[in-house]
């Protein structure tokens, strides 16, 4: 039916922003492995992560998770994926696992569509004051792939320094993906939580 004169036209506001309902935070469970898969596989592979700008799909073809590793994260002793969810919908995740001295932070995935309305910086916020408050953690580290500037400088305006510390990507093992070049290495990125 076509819009009436009180009625507009115009595109639907991006999903980021139509939702006024407050995120919240849980622990996740076994029962949102296949959710847990498929939100990280949106959010980095495939056409479909390029609705968003976390994407890797120029760089790694194939998975980049599967219900394995997801539960391996979700099992693990000192560690937890947390969830964040709107209206009861799994909107994001995040890896956070204690390592002595420090938190190392990963699995990171917002749904594409999302991506861009600050959904990010208040879920990675949330990820440190967990590392903090579980764990008196007082350091914040994760691994990026250094091929990734725009990512790494989304973290740095975050707080997040470069330490120039690189380690392999594994080539030659699928489960994290069919590299499309060879090169690829991953930076040790840092951060101190006072």
């Amino acid at each position: 039916m076509p819009p009436t004169s009180q009625q507009s036209a115009a595109a639907p506001e991006p999903l980021a922003r139509q939702s006024a309902a407050p995120l919240t935070f849980r622990r996740a469970v076994d029962a949102d492995i296949p959710g847990l898969v498929a939100l990280v596989e949106s959010a980095y592979r495939g056409d479909a992560s390029r609705a968003g700008w976390t994407t890797e799909a120029d760089l790694l073809e194939g998975q980049r998770t599967d219900p394995d590793g997801v539960a391996s994260v979700v099992r693990a002793e000192g560690g937890q994926l947390l969830v964040a969810e709107r209206d009861g919908e799994m909107i994001a995740c995040c890896q956070l696992e204690h390592r002595g001295d420090h938190v190392y932070f990963g699995m990171f995935a917002v749904r594409p569509e999302l991506q861009g309305g600050g959904l990010g910086k208040t879920i990675i916020a949330e990820a440190e004051r967990t590392a903090r408050t579980t764990w008196g953690a007082r350091e914040m580290r994760m691994t990026v792939i250094r091929q990734r500037e725009e990512l790494i400088a989304w973290y740095e305006r975050r707080g997040y320094r470069r330490t120039g510390e690189l380690s392999p990507f594994p080539y030659g093992d699928e489960r994290f993906g069919i590299p499309q070049r060879a090169d690829l290495e991953f930076e040790l990125l840092v951060k101190e939580l006072g």
